[in-house]
């Protein structure tokens, strides 16, 4: 899809921390029920520090430093860990070695996991200020995140009995990437087809859209991604 994840990540970290700049830490984020925006920048900056600990350290135990109490202190406070997260990364290449929960052990599988969270919690931060339509990205930078969400987060999901394995299978298309092959998910009958922009697929596998099939919309609504 593409060899410049490290200009990805650093382009969406820099954009969350600029909308942050005009949100209301106390607002309501309304696709992640029961958070406020601040709730928002604590969870992704400990996820970034998560992932420098697994890059630093080459293991998933790191401990995360809490989101400050003072809006005041929330831009800096995300920038550095974000910033710190860049470096690291950078700082490895992405051939090195890493702990991953994925398919591979990689810094690059980080970058990618990185630059999909940040994009979709940079959507979750401009719905709570009332800007979601500023949000895009590329349809083959979608696809990539459907294609994760197959390969990385359901089987995850099953693994760690989050979830069931799917009652049906999925078969995703994007209507808009003329040469993507099809992301399938699950091995169970029936077979059901969603043909629908990249976007729009990424947004429904991650329960930010509806669905208007209602025999995949059943199918989508399970904890197909945490």
């Amino acid at each position: 899809m593409t060899d410049d994840w490290s200009t990805l990540l650093a382009d969406a970290t820099w954009d969350f921390a600029d909308f942050l700049e005009d949100a209301d830490p106390t607002a309501v984020v309304p696709s992640c029920p029961g958070w406020a925006v601040a709730d928002l920048v604590d969870h992704l900056g400990g996820v970034h520090q998560w992932a420098w600990h697994a890059v630093v350290a080459g293991n998933p135990d790191g401990e995360s430093e809490p989101a400050p109490t003072d809006p005041q202190e929330l831009v800096s406070w995300y920038s550095a860990h974000a910033g710190a997260l860049r470096e690291a990364l950078a700082a490895v290449g992405p051939e090195a070695a890493a702990w991953t929960f994925g398919t591979e052990q990689t810094t690059g599988w980080w970058l990618r996991r990185q630059t999909h969270e940040t994009l979709m919690h940079t959507r979750d931060l401009l719905g709570a200020i009332g800007r979601v339509d500023e949000w895009s990205i590329e349809p083959t930078l979608a696809w990539d995140g459907v294609a994760e969400v197959a390969t990385e987060f359901y089987p995850r999901q099953v693994q760690l009995g989050r979830t069931e394995p799917l009652p049906g299978t999925l078969r995703l298309v994007a209507t808009d990437v003329p040469d993507a092959e099809p992301v399938v998910i699950g091995e169970a009958e029936p077979v059901v087809e969603v043909r629908a922009p990249a976007v729009d697929v990424l947004l429904m596998l991650w329960h930010r859209q509806e669905c208007d099939d209602p025999t995949a919309a059943a199918l989508l609504a399970l904890p197909i991604a945490p």
